[in-house]
């Protein structure tokens, strides 16, 4: 039996592949230079599935994901796993002392966002320079110890690229939270030891309203309310085709079935609306995951 093929935003050590390595406990793991490389892996058979960022508690979806998703690359949403996040402050061992006196900071335009306050704090004057990924900019910290320079990724990419930990735990929020997407290139259902009785469920659709009808979006939500369809986030992207145009994306927080989810679907479309079902998946958190992987070991 072959390996499943897993590519995820790389290099080694970022926060995709740890969330990879969760969801494909046994998959063999490809990093990718971006997001879009990540999803075009999948659709050029490369690799079987792919592990990408698509929304953070503290700055919100991972736009490039989505739009990307939406616009160039549609494949299948099959699972999702939602991990802590804690950012930390990465330099060359013999900056360790003198960090505060970095020139400039790398790292992936969330973590930095997620980091702004320390950032204004205690590095004001240092130029902030934006890489792919935060296991990216430690691989940029490692390959350039002649820079005056510092990272700002997490733990394992500190110990991957032999750099010392400055400060640790630097984010402005102690709640962040990252949700990243498994995706495939068909409608396969993902099979897993980890999915219990207990595994909770989420359906993505993508609507886009019919332009001539008044209170559309009124008239959208209330095929889900009167259905008492739990609604777990509901979002708009541009439609690029002008300004007003969205699609909205929406998360419907059961799995397909045959009747309500389908009901829905049919009384939008009536209405003039276009529907599109991005993926019925299981969600898992990270400490769901290590949990199970710890009785699993113990058990053995």
């Amino acid at each position: 039996m072959s390996v499943e093929k897993v590519g995820y935003l790389g290099p080694m050590g970022s926060f995709t592949e740890a969330a990879a390595e969760r969801l494909i406990p046994h998959g063999e793991r490809i990093p990718f230079r971006s997001i879009p490389d990540t999803m075009d892996a999948v659709k050029e058979g490369v690799v079987d599935q792919a592990v990408v960022p698509l929304e953070n508690a503290i700055e919100g979806s991972v736009n490039i994901t989505l739009d990307y998703f939406i616009h160039q690359q549609r494949l299948t949403m099959a699972a999702e796993i939602v991990a802590p996040i804690e950012q930390h402050l990465l330099v060359e061992p013999s900056r360790e002392s003198t960090w505060e006196s970095v020139d400039i900071v790398y790292s992936h335009p969330q973590a930095i966002a997620q980091c702004h306050q320390f950032i204004r704090k205690f590095l004001p004057h240092a130029e902030i320079a934006y890489e792919n990924s935060t296991a990216a900019a430690a691989q940029y910290i490692h390959e350039h110890p002649e820079e005056n320079a510092a990272a700002i990724a997490n733990i394992v990419a500190a110990s991957s690229y032999g750099l010392s930990i400055a400060q640790k735990k630097i984010n402005d929020y102690d709640n962040n939270r990252t949700r990243f997407i498994l995706l495939k290139n068909n409608n396969s259902l993902y099979a897993n030891e980890l999915i219990s009785s207990n595994t909770q469920y989420k359906t993505t659709l993508m609507i886009s309203l019919a332009s001539d009808f008044s209170g559309a979006l009124h008239q959208v939500l209330a095929a889900f309310a009167w259905r008492k369809i739990n609604l777990s986030k509901i979002e708009s992207r541009p439609t690029k085709t002008g300004l007003g145009n969205y699609y909205f994306i929406i998360d419907v927080a059961m799995q397909q079935d045959q009747i309500l989810i389908p009901g829905v679907c049919e009384e939008l479309r009536a209405l003039g609306c276009e529907v599109e079902v991005l993926g019925s998946y299981p969600c898992f958190t990270l400490e769901e995951l290590n949990g199970f992987e710890s009785k699993v070991m113990a058990e053995k």
